[in-house]
């Protein structure tokens, strides 16, 4: 695998990571199975494209289609918490109506901004100062912004409210038993957890010039895979390290889906994406299964001794 290819997936893998992020929110956190994102993604990206090719300004753009992916999450929140339809089905209808909206808001089913100044513009010319080339300009500015993200996300969950959040997701009963309002946390979760996804969809149009409608299908296995990769490699409850556990397994993930594709032996075409996805996944599950029998056996034995 060449090294451009392996900084694109380095790159697409920190892009994801933002997504698995998200995801950690509603899964993790929340435990809130919530397939908003597949439509948040590609809205995050319409309405970045949008604004970005009708001259406003990249970074303003970008906070739009933060707010705009929020705006989904409380959307599914609302449907589950007011109208107590199934959090499950509340976010498949979000995500359903998210699609016709993307066309709305694009016009059309795709926007190229190849040409339009992005967030990632004034760092071009920066890194042609330094001589750094644009194939690694975009991963180490994605890297930034990934790595202030995590660091908010840390000093939130640790804080008086992220730590109610987090009991709501544990117990919502036990939560507001202790006076917690736990439909505010359920509003606030998926807000947040779909702005990161609607901020990885504006990065995903800006670093790959392009937004297309069809752009999120897949997105929560994509988000899935990085988490529960992420929670294979980085075993720790501690809240830090289970969000960087998210960026690790996110680009370890788009590494792996590199190389599988790029591997001339094994004879995976393009269209195989989602069967090693599927191995990848299946593949991070069953792991911790094999080790905890063998552990159990050396505890068993140890105390026959």
């Amino acid at each position: 695998m060449s090294t451009v290819a392996l900084l694109g997936a380095a790159e697409l893998g920190l892009v994801f990571a933002l997504v698995a992020l998200g995801v950690f929110i509603s899964f993790r956190v929340l435990d809130f199975p919530d397939l908003t994102v597949d439509g948040s993604f590609p809205l995050g990206a319409a309405v970045a494209a949008t604004l970005i090719l009708a001259d406003w300004n990249p970074w303003v753009a970008t906070g739009i289609a933060m707010l705009a992916g929020a705006a989904s999450g409380i959307v599914t929140a609302t449907l589950n918490v007011r109208f107590k339809i199934l959090h499950l089905l509340a976010s498949i209808l979000t995500m359903i109506a998210l699609f016709s909206i993307n066309l709305r808001v694009m016009g059309r089913p795709n926007v190229a901004i190849l040409i339009q100044d992005t967030v990632l513009t004034p760092f071009y010319d920066l890194g042609q100062t330094l001589g750094l080339s644009d194939a690694v300009v975009r991963p180490l500015f994605v890297l930034a912004v990934v790595l202030v993200v995590v660091a908010l996300l840390a000093r939130f969950l640790t804080s008086e409210f992220g730590l109610a959040m987090r009991a709501t997701g544990v117990n919502a009963r036990m939560a507001r038993a202790q006076g917690v309002s736990t439909d505010l946390h359920i509003y606030v979760g998926m807000a947040l957890s779909n702005a990161l996804v609607g901020l990885a969809g504006a990065l995903f149009a800006q670093t790959n010039g392009f937004a297309d409608v069809t752009s999120g299908i897949g997105t929560i296995v994509i988000g899935l895979a990085a988490v529960i990769v992420g929670e294979t490699v980085v075993r720790s409850r501690v809240i830090v390290w289970m969000l960087v556990g998210c960026v690790v397994g996110s680009i370890l993930y788009r590494i792996a889906i590199q190389v599988a594709l790029n591997a001339d032996f094994i004879g995976l075409r393009a269209s195989d994406l989602n069967l090693v996805t599927a191995l990848l996944v299946a593949g991070a599950l069953i792991l911790p299964r094999i080790r905890n029998p063998l552990k159990a056996r050396a505890g068993a034995e140890a105390t026959s001794r």
